[in-house]
């Protein structure tokens, strides 16, 4: 066994090491640009729209860059810059897989474009409106709800690609580890309720996640068990 001083290493956790790289991969992805007839990186389409799936394929957030998808989702999983992150709306340790729509034909278009914004507002509504649809507990971690279609579109082609390797997936996956890391947002979410003159869109959030917690736990008793693996109580001290 080598000797290592665990303090002087000049890697990042194996974790986050795992979630860059996996992350950085899926980015470099080639997708269909029908503007240009060749392939471009997935995150280097422009305008877009996304969204973020747990272990169990619920979707828990949906969002919409008009910057660049790669470094949207970067800001999210990687370096705590969105309100989402900060104020553990969005926990990234939380996110299995991550689906893209992009917009090629505003590739070359100004961020404030008026016309290109509301298709890029219809999208995100649409694909919010279809991750309630499919959800267990009809709703999504979003603290604010998408701005109102004011057109009708279509979903473009996607790419959707998980973001954890084999080895994260075992850490991860085990349902007592995510109960522990769900209470652990629920309280870190609670602490900045508590602190902060905040919005109905934060207890919204408190509220699903604290369904999300219930429905993992009861989920893991019953697996186990449920009553018929509670024990008696014998009156003798144990």
């Amino acid at each position: 066994m080598v000797d290592r001083n665990p303090d002087d290493t000049n890697f990042p956790p194996f974790e986050t090491e795992d979630l860059r790289s996996n992350l950085a991969a899926f980015l470099a992805q080639p997708f269909d640009d029908p503007i240009t007839a060749k392939p471009r990186a997935v995150g280097g389409f422009k305008w877009g729209v996304y969204a973020f799936f747990d272990y169990d394929g619920e979707p828990i957030y949906v969002g919409q860059t008009k910057e660049k998808i790669s470094t949207r989702i970067r800001r999210h999983l990687t370096n705590q810059r969105t309100d989402a992150v900060a104020m553990s709306v969005l926990d990234p340790f939380e996110v299995y897989e991550v689906e893209v729509w992009p917009l090629p034909q505003f590739q070359k278009t100004g961020a404030t474009d008026a016309e290109a914004k509301a298709h890029l507002d219809a999208l995100e509504d649409l694909v919010y409106q279809e991750a309630i649809a499919n959800s267990t507990f009809k709703a999504v971690l979003n603290e604010k709800d998408p701005p109102p279609a004011t057109m009708t579109v279509t979903k473009p082609a996607s790419l959707r690609v998980c973001l954890v390797s084999d080895a994260v997936y075992q850490i991860r996956s085990h349902p007592d580890f995510r109960t522990a890391r769900r209470a652990l947002i629920i309280s870190r979410l609670a602490q900045v309720i508590s602190e902060r003159k905040v919005q109905g869109g934060l207890r919204r959030v408190l509220l699903i996640q604290a369904k999300r917690l219930q429905w993992l736990a009861e989920r893991r008793y019953v697996a186990l068990g449920g009553p018929a693996s509670v024990r008696t109580e014998t009156g003798e001290e144990e």
